[in-house]
């Protein structure tokens, strides 16, 4: 029998949208209708998310993403992760006595990649003019758009810092000096007015064309200028409790392009897993299944001790090999091959015992030694945590910091392309807003090490590792499902049960993302202040009592949330049957933000 779900799993033959904001979703779904691709439509929607959700992503943010194109008929990562400053060196932040980078303010600023990234996917993979495209979102930032709850209590958060030190945000995201109030509308015209400029530099004619000067103005032009101006003569207060100057040029911005690169993938009980490479977190989702086909998981509770067990310690050794090993590949040797390898995963999920582990455990691949670090200070390999734990949706300080907040988007269309994408950075909490743009810059350098030597290390041109994580899975050789969420060190955690509920389980897209969820804190944030929870599972209110109880007698420290609290979810899949091809989607109820439609 069908299980309880909170919405309906969205089917239909025409095309699905689904993201972590209703509005974008509807304007994904509106470009389909106007004839518009996968790729048309995910990008409408991605700059639409830039506008109605400015405390999880923005314009001078990241967006990576994974596209499937029936045309080329391959799987694309167009990394849309930006890069170090030709200025960001260990030395200078050591010169600043500083031994972390700090979560917020100008010297975490990474080029800016998300506008890259969307205008490179739709050059290369859509149909319709840059114009359609942005006129959602410039009509939203305009006329206004409904402020959502989290978004308000984001403001709220830091409202105080934007009256003493941060005045250009609070010139934005402070109506009359207050928050704006959750469903009253809320305008940010000069962001309109920045893309509506956008606009007018790439001028007419052919639309490859008009895209291309697009870019120009962006990375060479009016945007660069503005930002090379306010790194350069700004001094801005950051998590150090410090200000600071910027290190981002136009230079830099100027010799950036967006890399579109082979992703990296994993077979699983006829699945084929596709991730982003190590400069992202991405590859421990497959590294987690290399482990978990070793246990026979369709005969284990999705809510019993026996399932929570086993998927949270094999998710330490796998993010203990993320700390240990991860980092730009064009910068580092990532022994990925031997990561994701038969003999190195039976050796690993030995370690998996009947009690909870609390040491980081990273393992030797080809014989490496392995070295990782907590909060800024070497762990002996069984770090022991410092910090506040954080909750499973991120939360904001008062400072700025946030941990892990991000939006996602998944599109497929009726001619079987297929788009997952993950944008986030340029929060409204990141960094002061620029005037002239009225967006900030975002802060992902943060996730950078200030110790020579690790494959995480900071180094100019490097992109850092980053949490940003969509997800692609085909199915008997074919493209099936696109998926994702938000949530930093969280994104493949969350995504990995849907896929497991999906697969092992039996569940439909929308069963998947409802079933009660869980997440581990054991390894080390990737963001300010790296503070690791050795051993910590939090999980909602909805398991059972005696799956709590069996937890906590293995060892398992539990903290235990609020009954719809883990994740933010959502999918699109193609399904072939004997009758014809059904596209399905499904997006997270928690929050009361996500939705997907289709038709």
């Amino acid at each position: 029998m069908p299980g309880f779900t909170t919405r309906p799993e969205i089917r239909g033959t025409f095309g699905v949208v689904a993201s972590t904001h209703w509005l974008a979703s509807a304007v994904g779904m509106s470009m389909l209708e106007k004839g518009g691709n996968a790729f048309d439509a995910a990008a409408a929607a991605g700059f639409t998310l830039q506008v109605v959700e400015p405390s999880t992503n923005g314009p001078l943010g990241e967006a990576p993403m994974l596209v499937w194109s029936e045309a080329n008929r391959r799987c694309d990562m167009v990394c849309g992760q930006g890069v170090a400053p030709q200025a960001a060196t260990i030395a200078k932040f050591r010169d600043l006595g500083l031994d972390l980078i700090p979560g917020t303010g100008l010297l975490a600023a990474a080029v800016p990649a998300a506008f890259g990234a969307w205008t490179r996917l739709l050059r290369d993979y859509g149909t319709m003019p840059l114009v359609e495209i942005l006129g959602p979102a410039i009509g939203y930032a305009e006329n206004g758009y409904p402020m959502a709850r989290r978004i308000s209590e984001t403001i709220a958060a830091v409202a105080e810092m934007f009256r003493r030190e941060w005045p250009s945000s609070a010139a934005v995201y402070l109506p009359r000096g207050m928050p704006p109030e959750p469903g009253r509308l809320f305008c940010n015209p000069a962001l309109a007015a920045m893309y509506r400029h956008v606009l007018a530099e790439a001028g007419d004619g052919p639309r490859e064309h008009q895209i291309e000067r697009a870019r120009t103005a962006w990375y060479r032009g009016f945007v660069a200028e503005a930002i090379d101006r306010f790194c350069r003569h700004e001094k801005v207060l950051d998590a150090s409790g410090r200000r600071h100057h910027g290190l981002l040029t136009g230079d830099d911005l100027a010799r950036w392009e967006v890399p579109v690169e082979a992703p990296v993938t994993f077979d699983y009980h006829g699945y084929t897993v596709a991730k982003g490479g190590p400069w992202s977190q991405g590859p421990v989702f497959l590294q987690q299944l290399a482990l978990l086909q070793g246990f026979d998981l369709g005969d284990l509770d999705p809510v019993g001790p026996d399932f929570v067990h086993v998927v949270v310690e094999c998710a330490k050794l796998a993010f203990a090999d993320r700390e240990a090993w991860y980092g730009d590949p064009d910068f580092v040797d990532v022994p990925m091959r031997t990561l994701l390898g038969g003999a190195y995963n039976d050796s690993r999920r030995r370690l998996v015992g009947e009690a909870a582990s609390l040491e980081l455990r990273p393992g030797r691949p080809e014989g490496r030694t392995p070295r990782v670090l907590v909060g800024g200070h070497e762990a002996a390999i069984a770090g022991a945590g410092i910090g506040e734990p954080t909750i499973g949706e991120p939360a904001t300080s008062p400072l700025g910091v946030v941990a892990g907040d991000t939006c996602h988007v998944d599109v497929v269309d009726r001619w079987g392309n297929m788009v997952s994408a993950t944008p986030s950075g340029g929060w409204l909490q990141s960094s002061p807003v620029i005037p002239e743009l009225g967006v900030c810059l975002g802060s992902r350098m943060q996730m950078f090490w200030l110790e020579e030597g690790l494959p995480a290390s900071l180094e100019p041109g490097k992109r850092p590792r980053s949490t940003l994580s969509p997800s692609m899975a085909f199915k008997d050789g074919q493209p099936y499902l696109a998926f994702g969420t938000p949530g930093g060190d969280q994104q493949d955690q969350w995504s990995l049960l849907m896929f497991l509920h999906h697969v092992h389980h039996g569940m439909n897209l929308q069963e998947a993302i409802d079933c009660p969820a869980f997440h581990n804190e054991h390894i080390p944030s990737s963001f300010y202040p790296r503070a690791a929870q050795p051993g910590l599972v939090a999980l909602e209110a909805r398991f059972p009592d005696a799956t709590r109880a069996a937890l906590a007698r293995r060892g398992h420290r539990l903290r235990v949330g609020e009954a719809w609290s883990e994740g933010r979810l959502s999918g699109c899949a193609r399904e072939t049957t004997p009758e014809g091809t059904v596209l399905k989607a499904a997006a997270n109820p928690r929050g009361m933000q996500g939705y997907a439609v289709g038709r």
